[in-house]
């Protein structure tokens, strides 16, 4: 993240609040039981946040361990000097990913048998042997990576059998958590829930068991078992409506640009590519330095609205790459450098990640994922 002091010259830049993220941890752990730890989702640079930044506000506020989807994104936390334990949500199936997680001891996920061969095959041909901590995964109803919750203990017993595995967690995913009817997530929970109980049948000692994203650690503590995996919910968003109360959340992200030019254009005037709006009236304008190769979707034209001095103002036209238009007709002596807000608050209006997805028909997650690396992180 940049300086302040360089920050203040941007165009536009993403504003990480890290008092907030510190809350939202803080919120969680009061949740939770005390046998009960944190593993904080970091994947996708922490969600668009900055992971290294985020990875270790986290860690600072009692998060014990940390979740991202590939081996580079776990490299890039150890290459910054975090100890924390690092679990890789992605599969790994190349000796060379095996290698560099012995190198930068990062905790792999194993989903098959077959994966899990080569990985032990893998370490026997390393000197000296690494004892790899290795986290399993059952598919009980996401029908994506891991083995069939089924076959859990077959699973179990030939990934214990191999050299050079140490099973460190038993885990799945859930994936309906956020919806109102709890039929699926309840049908998920039973499978883990009898996977767990087989296992501990069979005579083997249960690992660290895991099972709740953000929504399934808020819909109740019967999914917390030794470990939660929150992503959303660090970042101050809610997964869904009808959890919002059960947790008070401060989002993390907001995104400012600043003013290049004030103008006033007559009645009858087009703005921006194709002509997609002409103004009905006189009209004073801004153009703010920011578009949508920084992550402002285009198919928001003409259907959002940005903050300035307070107010909520609407953008017109096309938003272009590098810019959009707004209408600021009704806040006078306007002048170039003034701040505008695109998400997040100023005075008493704010605008969320959560209302520009449910504009697109999307998700906050796909929102906050997209702003780009030329807008600076900057922490406040």
């Amino acid at each position: 993240m940049d300086d302040r002091q360089d920050w203040e010259q941007q165009r536009a830049w993403v504003e990480i609040d890290l008092s907030a993220l510190t809350h939202n941890v803080r919120q969680i752990h009061s949740l939770l039981a005390p046998t009960t730890a944190i593993m904080a989702v970091v994947k996708a640079d922490a969600y668009g946040h900055g992971a290294i930044e985020i990875a270790r506000t986290v860690i600072a506020a009692g998060v014990k361990w940390l979740a991202v989807a590939t081996v580079n994104e776990g490299i890039e936390l150890r290459s910054a000097g975090i100890v924390a334990p690092i679990l890789i949500l992605g599969a790994i199936n190349t000796d060379a990913q095996v290698q560099a997680i012995v190198n930068w001891d990062l905790h792999p996920t194993i989903c098959s048998i077959a994966q899990a061969t080569v990985i032990s095959k893998a370490a026997a041909s390393l000197d000296p042997h690494p004892d790899l901590h290795v986290h399993l995964k059952l598919d009980t109803g996401m029908s994506r990576l891991g083995t069939d919750w089924q076959q859990a203990v077959d699973f179990y017993r030939e990934v214990i059998a191999l050299p050079y595995l140490q099973i460190a967690s038993l885990y799945s995913h859930l994936a309906t958590a956020d919806e109102l009817d709890p039929t699926v997530m309840e049908m998920q929970i039973d499978r883990f829930d009898r996977s767990i109980a087989a296992i501990g049948a069979a005579g083997y000692v249960l690992p660290l068991l895991h099972l709740a994203n953000s929504a399934g650690l808020l819909v109740s503590d019967r999914l917390h078992y030794q470990l939660v995996r929150p992503g959303l919910i660090l970042y101050g968003l809610c997964p869904a409506p009808h959890l919002h109360s059960a947790i008070d959340l401060q989002p993390v992200l907001s995104v400012r640009a600043r003013i290049t030019q004030v103008k006033d254009i007559c009645a009858g005037t087009g703005v921006s590519y194709g002509y997609r709006f002409i103004a009905e009236r006189d009209m004073q304008i801004a153009i703010v330095e920011i578009g949508y190769a920084d992550g402002i979707p285009r198919r928001l034209s003409d259907r959002m609205q940005a903050i300035v001095r307070g107010q909520l103002v609407s953008q017109i036209g096309a938003i272009t790459m590098d810019r959009i238009v707004l209408d600021v007709s009704q806040i006078p002596e306007l002048q170039v450098g003034e701040i505008v807000t695109i998400l997040g608050a100023d005075g008493n209006v704010s605008i969320s990640a959560d209302e520009w997805a449910t504009t697109l028909g999307t998700i906050a997650w796909e929102i906050l994922c997209g702003f780009k690396h030329r807008l600076p992180r900057v922490s406040k």
